[in-house]
């Protein structure tokens, strides 16, 4: 069993940048792909961001050259540094690890 909470959501102006954290339960130095994930209202959820567990990222091309995937396997916590942040950043975003996912939170994008 794996819990994975999120934090650092918020309202930021376009432009902004924010900083998403997602603890996990258990030690993360062993969990293959880790991920970041969104859904804006009426829409799917949609993969933003992946890391593996050497390290290699890869990125939707809508967040490509603004988001960074991070993992601190000391602190079994992975981040997503987000700027230059657009209106249609937009949603709940949510980390996930195979069948287990956090509860989300919003980040709101908006003048």
């Amino acid at each position: 069993q794996v819990r994975l909470v999120e934090s650092g959501g918020g309202l930021v102006q376009p432009g902004g940048s924010l900083r998403l954290s997602c603890a996990a339960s258990v030690s993360i130095a062993s969990l293959n792909t880790m991920g970041w994930y969104r859904q804006a209202s009426g829409k799917q959820r949609e993969s933003v961001a992946t890391i593996s567990s050497g390290g290699s990222t890869n990125y939707a091309d809508a967040v490509k050259g603004r988001f960074t995937i991070s993992r601190d396997n000391a602190k079994n916590t992975m981040y997503l540094q987000m700027n230059s942040l657009k209106p249609e950043d937009t949603a709940v975003y949510y980390c996930g690890y195979r069948v287990y996912w956090g509860q989300g939170t919003q980040v709101t994008v908006s003048s």
